[in-house]
C-alpha cells in the first residue's frame, strides 16, 4: 500500500489534498516504517504518549487499514479498506473542488 500511497501524495502535490495516516505500531517500528519506506506525508500515533484514548477508538476503526476519506467540508465521503476506491473518491473531490476554483 504504502507506493500507491506515495504516488498518490506525489500525483496530488498541487492540488488541494492531504492524506494523513494513523499507526497502531509502537514508536520506534512507526518511525522505522517511515524511514525505510520513504513516507511523504504526516502520520500519527494512535495512542500518542499522554493521550487517555486511541485515535482508532474516536473514528471506530475495528481493523487495519480502514481509509476514511473526507471532502472539504469534512463529511465521511468514503470508509472502507480499498485503497482504489478511496483513491477514486478522493480523485472526484478534488476534480470537483479544481473546477469550482476555477469558476467553472
Amino acid at each position: 500500500m504504502y507506493p500507491h500511497e506515495r504516488s498518490l501524495v506525489e500525483e496530488m502535490q498541487e492540488k488541494p489534498f492531504v492524506l494523513i495516516g494513523v499507526n497502531s505500531d509502537p514508536l520506534e517500528r512507526a518511525r522505522k516504517a517511515v524511514a525505510e519506506n520513504g513516507l511523504n506525508w504526516r502520520s500519527f500515533q494512535n495512542q500518542p504518549e499522554g493521550a487517555e484514548k486511541q485515535i482508532s477508538d474516536d473514528w471506530k476503526v475495528s481493523g487495519w487499514p480502514t481509509i476514511v476519506v473526507l471532502d472539504a467540508d469534512f463529511r465521511i465521503r468514503y470508509r472502507g479498506h480499498s485503497g482504489d476506491e478511496a483513491t477514486a473518491v478522493a480523485k472526484e473531490l478534488v476534480a470537483a473542488l479544481t473546477k469550482q476554483a476555477a469558476g467553472e
